[in-house]
């Protein structure tokens, strides 16, 4: 019995009477010789019936009509129909590209609206720029990249990740070197901007430059906050120099000190909140707020190392106020996001910076960030250095110049395709010959899809972003220069990403990876994947590295797409979603040290990016149990984060928990607002609606129902 998949990955009935009407309409556009009778294609169609079996792909079909009726000498005929064919196929791909657009346009696309809460489809601004991915995915799959991959994309067993950018030569996310721009001046707009002579302009550089970079490329950036010490410092100077110039020596050096010092107390207030309210209301060209990551790190080696603290305690503390939203409440800002890097001086274990790392934990508390890395782990895993994620959180490899130093800003990450894990468990169907086998298929799938991220960035000029390029953030070219030295030797990443390490264990093994026998065998994958990474870097000299996608979107898409192909299967695709990258399922009763003990092993083979979490209810009341956990991430794992509950209702005003209703809708308790696009849930979320508890009466006994992201 024939099967037809059909282009969108689908498994359909074989529908004869389909093909016959399409050489019926193909006769009915040649001379009566050149005709094919009933009697020859309902020959054809037996020689084709006969031919295949089980699952055949919807092409292959016609390829065999288009070879019958060449061998029956009908070449006019089967021209028509080669033509028949690629106009249907036009048609289609032109009416769901118009319809998606037409949708858009009427605010009806539901799952472009939910896609990113971020970005609302209302807005003029955003509707452009989602109309412009609309036609990038069109080209991309009908032009720019083979079938066999866009087939590969439809089916769900990769992700070819941001298709709706792919169209332009520009690259995913990066570091700016925010430290060259600011010391040595950039231009914008064709204007030049010297290096600022105060922390306030400096501060106002750096957010224009954050719009500028963010408008220019598709994904994440990252900027190091100790670059603004030197300018703080620089304030504080001129502060004191006026007074001394104002009052002589009418005043004493500690009273001119303590001058100085309240107007540097108020330009460093003043200058955070022109970061943050900066960040919050400048629109970049495709209609969202910049996705910016401020690292903060307080490293003893800083030649402004108390600036810094001063810098990061106060960006910590307008965090914790949070910012009004239009009904006046206090609110968690989606952007800056924080990552506070934990060290031998700030790790709750008597360092002189504690105080700010108690800030920090109150910060998680009620506002979900900062993430945490360890200075600690970190060095373990990247030659004694710590730096800042990208803002999409992948990591860059170690890459030093040619004076042998280390460097990281100033690099960027090529693009990311991800393996669907689960799917190929599936098709084993527990024959761990079969798997592998299907694993290095999809490999060399993942690697294809990825040269061709790497391809469409070679030649490209200088002058296609020059804030990038040329003005400082990622280089300084001349113009018309390319940037293919840029894209090799591991100077930029080029990612390897997965979903679902833990469906597909239990498929392969029927345990969870937290059994030995489950762990063993997660391992097995993990350390594979890793391999063949490295093996495209050794080959092709390119920062090849594996990435745990955080994409909580692509853990339901390659869910859905596996449910409408496979249907329901037990702890798999009945879920709705999968785990994303290595993580722990959210249904496995494990308590948060345990959970970031187990997960560790898995951040150290995912070098190109990992972050671990654990939920955790509004903790405000016992910060001594997040104060514990924070000193277990410093000693125990590279890169963690406490997802905690901070709601509020954009509708109404309301700040508090919003609720899943029994129509499994997200719903405001205050005003009964249901549109997701008019509230914020800052959970990273995974659908499951079972008990999710916490005994906080002793740290050790936190327990907690995790969730996939």
């Amino acid at each position: 019995m024939i099967r037809i998949q059909k282009r969108d990955g689908r498994i359909v009935e074989y529908d004869r009477e389909k093909i016959v009407t399409a050489i019926r309409k193909a006769n009915a556009e040649v001379d009566a010789s050149e005709r094919a009778g009933e009697d020859m294609i309902n020959v054809i169609l037996d020689h084709v019936e006969k031919e295949n079996d089980g699952v055949v792909n919807v092409e292959s079909i016609q390829d065999m009509i288009e070879s019958a009726l060449v061998n029956k000498n009908k070449y006019v005929l089967s021209k028509k129909y080669i033509i028949y064919r690629y106009q249907r196929a036009l048609l289609r791909k032109a009416n769901t590209t118009d319809e998606s657009i037409l949708k858009l346009i009427k605010n009806e696309n539901k799952e472009l609206a939910e896609e990113n809460s971020n970005k609302n489809t209302i807005l003029a601004s955003t509707q452009r720029d989602y109309i412009a991915g609309e036609v990038s995915r069109d080209l991309t799959r009908r032009m720019l990249l083979p079938e066999r991959i866009s087939i590969a994309h439809d089916q769900g067993s990769i992700h070819f990740h941001d298709a709706d950018y792919f169209v332009q030569p520009i690259f995913n996310c990066c570091l700016i070197n925010i430290g060259d721009m600011l010391d040595n001046g950039t231009v914008m707009n064709e204007k030049m901007i010297e290096s600022p002579r105060s922390f306030q302009v400096a501060c106002t550089v750096m957010t224009q430059i954050i719009a500028a970079v963010a408008s220019n490329q598709y994904g994440g950036q990252s900027v190091d906050v100790r670059h603004l010490g030197k300018y703080l410092r620089k304030s504080n100077d001129k502060f004191y120099k006026q007074i001394r110039q104002e009052f002589g020596d009418t005043v004493t050096n500690e009273v001119a000190e303590r001058m100085a010092n309240i107007r540097l107390m108020d330009e460093l207030k003043s200058g955070v909140q022109t970061i943050q309210y900066q960040i919050n209301t400048l629109m970049t060209t495709n209609g969202q707020a910049p996705f910016v990551t401020l690292f903060l790190c307080l490293d003893d080696q800083d030649e402004y190392i108390k600036e810094n603290a001063m810098i990061v305690e106060e960006i910590l503390r307008q965090r914790l106020e949070g910012i009004k939203n239009e009904a006046g409440v206090y609110v968690t800002p989606a952007f800056p996001k924080l990552v506070y890097v934990l060290d031998e001086n700030n790790c709750l274990k008597g360092g002189r910076y504690d105080y700010i790392t108690k800030l920090a934990v109150k910060c998680s508390a009620k506002r979900m960030y900062p993430d945490y890395i360890s200075a600690r782990k970190m060095k373990e895993h990247y030659e004694g250095n710590v730096f800042s994620p990208m803002g999409c959180r992948s990591f860059l490899a170690p890459w030093k110049d040619e004076n042998g130093k280390f460097k990281f800003e100033g690099r960027f990450n090529q693009g990311v395709v991800s393996l669907n894990l689960p799917q190929i468990g599936i098709l084993a169907k527990g024959d761990e010959e079969t798997f592998w086998k299907i694993l290095e298929e999809r490999l060399e799938l993942c690697y294809e899809a990825l040269m061709y991220r790497h391809k469409s960035l070679l030649g490209t000029i200088s002058d296609v972003s020059p804030i990038h390029w040329q003005y400082g953030a990622i280089a300084r070219l001349k113009k018309g220069e390319k940037i293919d030295p840029l894209l090799y030797n591991g100077y930029s990443t080029i990612s390897l990403g997965y979903i679902g390490l833990y469906e597909v264990t239990k498929l392969m093994k029927g345990v969870s990876q937290t059994v030995p026998e489950g762990e063993a065998f997660a391992l097995k994958i993990m350390n594979r994947m890793r391999r063949a990474a490295d093996k495209w870097k050794e080959d092709t000299g390119l920062g090849f590295g594996l990435y745990g996608t955080p994409a909580e979107s692509l853990c339901y898409r390659f869910a859905r797409i596996d449910r409408e192909r496979f249907g329901n299967i037990t702890d798999v695709t009945d879920k709705g979603y999968y785990t994303n990258s290595y993580h722990v399922d959210v249904r496995e009763n494990i308590d948060a040290f345990s959970k970031f003990t187990f997960e560790s092993q898995f951040q150290k083979i995912s070098s190109g990016g990992s972050i671990s979490y654990v939920e955790v209810p509004n903790m405000k009341d016992n910060l001594e149990a997040m104060e514990e956990v924070v000193k277990f991430i410093y000693d125990n794992i590279q890169y963690a984060e406490f997802n905690t509950k901070s709601d509020y209702c954009r509708e109404c005003g309301f700040d508090g928990e919003i609720i899943i209703n029994d129509d499994m809708e997200w719903e405001c308790p205050q005003c009964h607002n249901k549109d997701k696009a008019k509230m914020n849930v800052t959970r990273r979320t995974c659908g499951y609606l079972g008990e999710n508890f916490w005994n906080a009466g002793k740290t050790k006994e936190i327990k907690s129902r995790v969730l996939h992201l």
